[in-house]
């Protein structure tokens, strides 16, 4: 096994059979104005594996033990950018206006259980920031309508009798792992204001902990979106700046899971930048002040 990993060239066939295989192992499609990206992330990980081509690299992602270097492979090739309370205009139209719609019409129907999905968390601060406001949203309707059973002592952060989980996917177990954590630092909590800081954290070792009662609402899993073996029976879904990575096929396919996953008028949340517009006839777009979301469309008989 030579060393050579950092001055092999990458010819136009090696290019193609590793595009082939990043997409069939999780839809990633690097197109032309992307494949530079893609062979300087191929080229790191040759000089990593101390190898002196990229067939030899492409002969060990498709062996037996490949699987480690695949996952490493596709940690490199996502970019886990994040924040808390990021684009603050979906964040408002969740908060006070589709969650809202939503708690409305679970009361009317008697079903307390809300089920939410960040799909591709990274870190943690998507779907931290949604408990926050489903934390927020619950406590506002218990003090509209209190429990005579109700007394002084400490209330919990989601009132009986609702149930809230939210699941947290990546692709990658190491921003997973610091999701899980849930230790941030001071310029990670630039976007959280105070009162929230307060009420959700604990100062810890000079960092930002997620308070334990918040930290159980959210389960992080790894999830591959590429499969069929996603989370169901979801009221809303997040999935921002993810599809961008997909060429429109992949897409499309990825938009009729989603629907498949949702309850009847669940809502969508993609990338501000994404559009599910020509890709499906299953949504309808939601649009207030600047943010925009997806409505699952009611099938009729």
């Amino acid at each position: 096994m030579g060393i050579a990993g950092a001055t092999a060239q990458l010819t136009e066939p090696e290019l193609k059979l590793l595009q082939a295989l990043v997409y069939q192992e999780c839809g990633m499609h690097f197109d032309e104005r992307r494949s530079h990206f893609l062979q300087d992330r191929l080229q790191r990980r040759l000089k990593e594996c101390q190898l002196d081509s990229f067939y030899s690299y492409y002969r060990l992602l498709v062996s037996d033990g490949g699987k480690t270097e695949m996952s490493l492979l596709v940690e490199n090739l996502t970019v886990n950018e994040t924040s808390f309370f990021r684009n603050k205009s979906q964040m408002e139209l969740f908060h006070k206006h589709l969650l809202e719609d939503l708690v409305r019409r679970k009361q009317a129907r008697r079903d307390f259980s809300l089920r939410i999905w960040s799909a591709g968390c990274s870190t943690g601060q998507e779907p931290y920031t949604l408990a926050m406001l489903v934390a927020d949203t619950l406590a506002y309707h218990r003090l509209r309508t209190p429990h005579a059973t109700e007394t002084a002592a400490p209330k919990p952060l989601i009132p009986s009798p609702w149930k809230v989980e939210i699941m947290a996917s990546d692709i990658s177990y190491s921003v997973l792992r610091a999701g899980q954590e849930g230790t941030y630092t001071d310029s990670q909590m630039e976007s959280v204001d105070y009162n929230y800081r307060l009420r959700y954290f604990d100062k810890v070792a000079g960092r930002y902990a997620v308070k334990k009662a918040l930290k159980e609402i959210v389960h992080f899993d790894f999830h591959n979106l590429k499969t069929e073996y996603l989370p169901q029976r979801n009221d809303v879904i997040f999935c921002r700046n993810v599809m961008m990575y997909f060429d429109e096929a992949e897409q499309r396919r990825l938009v009729e899971k989603f629907a498949r996953c949702l309850n009847p008028e669940g809502y969508l949340f993609v990338g501000h930048a994404e559009s599910l517009l020509g890709l499906t006839d299953k949504f309808v777009m939601v649009h207030r002040n600047s943010g925009t979301a997806y409505q699952k469309i009611e099938e009729t008989e």
